[in-house]
């Protein structure tokens, strides 16, 4: 059995803090969140327009495949959905806007 040799009171567990007393900080502001999801959108967008294409006979080629939709529309709008979402993430939020 451990004792306390030096005979002093052991402290007692101080509580944690509140939640409504300390005010917590969210990493991103309103309108980073709103940049995140336009980025998503022409991210999904360049997806969508990248489909199709297939031929319904295998011994028929489609030129469709080779559309400038799918081989440069598409494309861009990928890249500038990608670069959307970085830009959300890199922007610091202003102090009043954080939620």
């Amino acid at each position: 059995m451990a004792t306390n040799p030096t005979k002093t009171p052991l402290p007692k567990k101080t509580e944690s803090k509140k939640i409504e007393d300390s005010k917590i900080e969210m990493p991103f502001g309103k309108r980073n969140y709103t940049f995140v999801l336009i980025g998503l959108g022409l991210i999904m967008l360049g997806f969508l327009l990248m489909v199709g294409g297939k031929s319904t006979d295998p011994n028929v080629f489609n030129e469709e495949l080779f559309s400038f939709r799918r081989i440069t529309l598409a494309p861009i709008l990928i890249l500038a959905g990608y670069v959307v979402e970085i830009y959300a993430i890199m922007q610091k939020p202003k102090k009043e806007e954080v939620a």
